[in-house]
């Protein structure tokens, strides 16, 4: 069914399933994006929050300055109409707002702070450049279109191009480790040649390349031949002969297999089950500050799924559904040209916002409804409505 009413004809059209799909995608990445954090609370009060949407404010803590992060709710409470710079997530942070850093502002919603969060840790990204080109995003000098990816380990934000390797397919689906952090944690490497994607392989000095051209059944395969029998059996099995004393890492280690130590290297999403868990490996990941690997709900993806499930929750049936089933045909195409409209005066009013790196706050929100009821009022005392 399309959009199309006999009595004001359109040039564009838009079936109401599009409609929908396009507004529950949206709606999806916003859920995900926040993964269910907090926008009316300052989330200091939790301690260091295992994953959180967290953002930097040019205003208060520019470059030049000590790094600063504040959560979702004080970047809307303490910080509307600052200049903000969104950091996505970062994991095992501590809301900053107000504190030591902040010469000139106390945090409205939890002002009783220490002087500072030693626990937190910091980067270039606090200042709103990202990567090893040390670039903002988006950045208004650059005009080649690529995407960026996070760094697992440093939490970086990197250029494709900038990687060092070839971006797989399906990027979305794997985890991410940059050439430093590889070669600040050269234990890593020895995964890689078992686990990782789309490498270069040394198997048993004999070159087997895994090149764009090789299935993913081929590598699989490489992968499986190239494996340790110990790590190919069930998990029970693992668990048991490493609280034995088995370790995985050293019996990886003992087939001798490698990689080319270059580029950054992309793992498929199980890969977090397959490391070693011995007494001494969680010693070694704990020194490096690496624990967090050997949790899987650490990952992104978990994170998303977990804001994802929030919405899902507190959001039920949707209204606008039922809605639609009580309305004849001609009621449902003048909703859709409506809904159509309203959504692409939305999309232009938070582009304005993003173009000045603005966080939109409800208050923004409430005045963009007010001003499309009040244009809305208008059209229909003009007749401008078609009403059946």
């Amino acid at each position: 069914m399309s959009a199309e009413h006999s009595g004001s004809p359109r040039e564009d059209t838009v079936s109401l399933v599009d409609v929908l799909q396009e507004d529950e995608q949206l709606e999806e990445e916003a859920s995900a994006v926040l993964g269910g954090s907090d926008s009316d609370h300052c989330s200091y009060p939790q301690g260091y929050v295992k994953r959180q949407a967290l953002y930097a404010c040019n205003t208060c803590t520019p470059k030049g300055g000590e790094e600063a992060g504040i959560c979702l709710a004080c970047s809307y409470k303490c910080h509307e109409g600052h200049d903000l710079f969104e950091l996505y997530t970062k994991r095992n942070f501590r809301c900053d707002c107000g504190n030591s850093k902040f010469t000139n502002l106390q945090c409205k919603l939890f002002p009783e702070k220490e002087a500072a969060n030693s626990k937190n840790k910091y980067s270039h990204n606090f200042f709103g450049v990202y990567c090893t080109c040390n670039r903002p995003y988006p950045d208004p000098e650059d005009q080649v279109e690529d995407e960026m990816i996070q760094c697992i380990v440093c939490e970086d934000w990197l250029h494709g191009r900038h990687l060092g390797c070839v971006v797989p397919d399906c990027v979305e689906l794997q985890e991410m480790i940059c050439e430093a952090c590889m070669n600040h944690h050269p234990f890593l490497w020895t995964y890689a040649a078992h686990l990782a994607v789309g490498v270069c392989w040394l198997v048993c000095n004999k070159s087997c390349r895994w090149d764009n051209k090789t299935t993913t059944q081929e590598a699989s395969t490489l992968r499986l031949k190239a494996a340790p029998k110990a790590s190919d059996g069930p998990s029970c099995k693992r668990s048991r002969q490493e609280s034995e004393g088995g370790c995985r890492l050293k019996e990886l280690q003992a087939i001798g297999q490698k990689i080319v130590q270059s580029g950054a290297v992309f793992w498929p999403s199980p890969w977090r089950s397959k490391l070693c868990s011995c007494i001494s490996c969680q010693k070694s990941l704990a020194a490096a500050g690496l624990c967090f690997l050997l949790d899987e709900s650490d990952t992104v993806l978990a994170y998303e799924n977990k804001g994802k499930n929030s919405e899902q929750e507190r959001g039920g049936h949707d209204p606008l559904m039922s809605a639609l089933d009580n309305l004849n045909r001609v009621q449902q195409l003048e909703i859709i040209h409506e809904y159509n409209d309203m959504k692409t005066e939305l999309k232009d009013f938070l582009q304005g916002f993003a173009a000045e790196g603005k966080v939109v706050t409800p208050d923004d929100i409430r005045q963009f409804f007010e001003q499309q009821q009040s244009r809305k009022r208008r059209r229909f005392n003009s007749g401008q409505f078609y009403c059946s």
